[in-house]
């Protein structure tokens, strides 16, 4: 069987570590003139995205101060749901710069930042709505006036096991590895501090996750680290709400796909997905790559294989049916594997990653090592055209979507996709470098996946994958995920207000599994869309 998605689960790992974004598709990023920053950027709103403005602010001195760009890059990604979005050091600050947004979000990293007095008094002055994240809460408690008009002021982490966190009724996840501990506030009147996520204690006890008095929030961590399907990251995802789209109404979108159909599918498998999906009145899609190698004759006997769609007119008859019964094909690269050799595992399509090299280590863990040797803009382009051309060749028409295989690029490959497509179906890989303009890190990769829509900082619509998938089989260090996980992870993403449970299937694993998987979802409150619905908000 194949292992085809460990990379997605290790893109999550890899957040854990944290990094950030590389600087491409800087036609959706350009200086901000409304803001006396320097090295500010900008981005664009998501297609459907509302007016809002967000201003991003964030640490960066001390030996971590590299962290600060990371939390950015995924506040502002987030933040493009909602609008356009500025991101900028927050020592660059100078008074007046918050009036020119809908809110500021200050992302506190790095414990004592030197805050500018100016941006303490704005906030302190402004009743635009503030979301302040975890460290230096302290400086702002100290300002004349505040503890009057909030009712709370700073006070000491909390470094308890946490078992989890309670937000609208349903319980979220908190990885048992994150030792950064709570900020654990001092309430001076109760009255004016809303709770509006608690934090449970391994023995039981609560203090609060996030808390609101008047146009300020307060979230008492960093919510981007070590997350998961399930964590408590989609309570920030919902605070962004309240701030940049408080009018949003509740609603609660599904989306799937069908994930790593080549040209060595089974026919009837897909054709039999496409009657089940068809029947329930389910909008679906088909994550494509038109060419199949298997250099090294793993799956033949030793002898190497390589064909196209072209040799195989009844998988391509296949694909036209899923096309007849509400299917959109996607470009999933062009032989989803790189070369002739173990990437990281045996150089077959279907199993390998394209874009970017990694390797399986001794713990049974895949590591990213970083862009293939021929990494360019123009080599990806030039793979991406020759997919198409083989979609085009055998009647089915050309893909308007792409998803990189194993959700693995590097910048260029990123920069490649935006130019010819504009919108991908995937979950974002990100380095250091996009906000500072510096060189990109490549040692310090992260993942993201989103509850909604968003243009990310390459510039590209993204379409959300944010559940996962069915995995019957543990492997590389990550245990089996039935029908049932992928839907209680669907139940908690009913938290944010109008949010999406968005999962891919194997096409191999058949169709009960799909039945079980569809109907759960659909009885969690969803309703299936495609993905075209996403990209028109």
């Amino acid at each position: 069987m194949r292992t085809s998605i460990i990379s997605r689960r290790s893109v999550l790992a890899a957040g854990a570590a944290a990094a950030a974004v590389a600087a491409v598709g800087f036609n959706a990023m350009e200086a901000d003139a409304a803001v006396a920053v320097a090295t500010a950027k900008t981005g664009k709103a998501a297609p459907g995205g509302g007016t809002a403005k967000a201003l991003v602010l964030y640490d960066t001195t001390g030996d971590y101060g590299w962290l600060g760009e990371v939390y950015a890059t995924q506040t502002a990604n987030l933040s493009s749901h909602f609008g356009s979005w500025t991101a900028a050091p927050v020592a660059g600050y100078k008074s007046g710069d918050l009036k020119n947004y809908t809110a500021v979000i200050y992302l506190g990293s790095t414990y004592d930042e030197p805050l500018p007095a100016a941006f303490l008094a704005d906030v302190i002055a402004s009743t635009k709505p503030v979301i302040w994240v975890r460290d230096n809460v302290w400086q702002l408690s100290k300002v004349d006036g505040f503890a009057a008009k909030y009712g709370f002021t700073s006070g000491l982490y909390d470094f308890a096991d946490v078992a989890g966190v309670t937000y609208k009724g349903r319980g979220l996840t908190r990885s048992d590895d994150n030792k950064s501990g709570l900020m654990n506030l001092s309430v001076t009147d109760p009255a004016k501090v809303s709770t509006l996520a608690v934090a449970t204690r391994a023995d039981g006890t609560t203090l609060p996750w996030a808390v609101r008095s008047g146009n300020l929030t307060y979230v008492s961590e960093i919510p981007f680290s070590y997350v998961t399907h399930d964590d408590r990251y989609l309570i920030f995802a919902d605070l962004l709400f309240d701030a940049l789209g408080p009018n949003t109404a509740e609603r609660h979108r599904a989306l799937i796909r069908i994930e790593d159909v080549g040209p060595d599918a089974d026919p009837d498998d897909l054709r039999a997905i496409a009657d089940y999906l068809s029947s329930v009145k389910v909008p679906f899609s088909v994550a494509v790559y038109p060419r199949y190698r298997d250099p090294k004759g793993v799956n033949n006997s030793g002898v190497a294989e390589d064909y196209t769609l072209a040799k195989k007119p009844l998988v391509v008859a296949a694909l036209k049916y899923m096309q007849a019964k509400g299917g959109t094909l996607l470009m999933h690269g062009y032989t989803h594997q790189y070369g002739a050799v173990n990437n990281p595992y045996d150089g077959t399509s279907g199993n390998d990653f394209e874009f970017f090299t990694a390797h399986v280590d001794d713990a049974d863990r895949v590591i990213y090592d970083g862009p293939v040797k021929e990494d360019s803009i123009a080599w990806a382009t030039s793979r991406m055209i020759t997919s198409g051309a083989l979609f085009l060749a055998t009647g089915l028409g050309s893909p308007k979507i792409f998803e990189f295989p194993h959700y693995a690029a590097s910048p260029a490959d990123y920069q490649a996709v935006h130019n010819l497509f504009g919108k991908r179906y995937d979950r974002g890989l990100y380095f250091p470098g996009v906000l500072t303009g510096g060189k990109y890190d490549y040692t310090r990769q992260f993942g993201q996946f989103f509850p909604y829509a968003v243009r990310d900082v390459y510039g590209s619509a993204v379409i959300p994958e944010n559940i996962g998938n069915v995995e019957p089989t543990a492997y590389n260090t990550h245990p089996v995920r039935l029908p049932s996980d992928v839907i209680a992870s669907a139940e908690r993403n009913l938290v944010v207000r109008d949010g999406v449970a968005s999962c891919f299937y194997h096409h191999y694993l058949g169709t009960d599994y799909l039945k079980e998987l569809v109907a759960g979802i659909v009885k969690a409150g969803y309703s299936f869309v495609s993905a075209e619905s996403m990209l028109n908000g």
